[in-house]
């Protein structure tokens, strides 16, 4: 079933995820990541497999970092130690992917929006630092309410916020979880094929994939309908 052309010029609220979708924050994830390890008397672990451990907040992170030496007393100290040095170099590497700041510019006439997993005043200082908190009118984080990402309460709290209904709405992330938000969510789902998550996209696809965010606004205004369920 394709959908109308009208429906998604119609889309009113745009739920963004964070890392991997509008900024790439993946060196200094990954270098936080590590030197926790090294606090803990463990190697450093590839980039590549630090990447793939993101997504679904900073507990499930450490646990998965920290492998076999998961223990809760090392999670507990491992999240503090990787926070404290986050905080300080969050905004070392990370920019925001190639065209973010035009098409958010291009999007203004829409309600734009943020829900990741990430601590939201961390989330908050990160778009603030790079100068692009002026887009969004809210951002919420993992620490937002009592369940993260995939579960609905983001996606519904930001729906009756802005008062926009489930066919005006649509979650854009780069990972199986931000589809699943969609889903469980009832509104439509668009998958970024650059992040750090979009091998999961493949078995877990969503309505529609970019691989360019300047790809969102021709999407939005009904243009290449062949977008759905292909690339963009």
């Amino acid at each position: 079933m394709s959908i109308a052309k009208e429906l998604l010029s119609e889309i009113q609220l745009l739920i963004f995820d964070l890392d991997g979708t509008l900024v790439d924050s993946q060196t200094d994830l990954a270098l936080s990541v590590n030197v926790m390890r090294a606090q803990l008397g463990l190697s450093p672990l590839p980039v590549n497999i630090i990447n793939s451990y993101v997504g679904n907040g900073v507990t499930a992170l450490i646990q998965r970092a920290l492998g076999n030496a998961a223990s809760s007393e090392n999670i507990r100290r491992g999240g503090d130690l990787f926070l404290a040095h986050y905080r300080l170099h969050m905004l070392d590497n990370t920019v925001p992917y190639p065209g973010v700041r035009e098409s958010l510019k291009e999007l203004k006439d829409k309600k734009l929006t943020v829900l990741t997993n990430k601590p939201v005043q961390l989330s908050r200082d990160i778009l603030t630092g790079l100068g692009m908190a002026e887009y969004f009118s809210t951002v919420y984080g993992g620490d937002s309410f009592a369940q993260k990402k995939p579960d609905p309460v983001g996606v519904v709290k930001l729906m009756t916020d802005t008062g926009v209904s489930k066919t005006q709405t649509m979650m854009i992330g780069d990972s199986d979880t931000d589809v699943l938000t969609a889903r469980n969510s009832g509104v439509l789902a668009c998958g970024v094929t650059y992040g750090m998550g979009s091998e999961s996209l493949k078995t877990t696809p969503p309505d529609f994939t970019i691989g360019d965010f300047r790809n969102l606004v021709p999407l939005l205004n009904g243009m290449n309908m062949a977008a759905r369920n292909g690339e963009l």
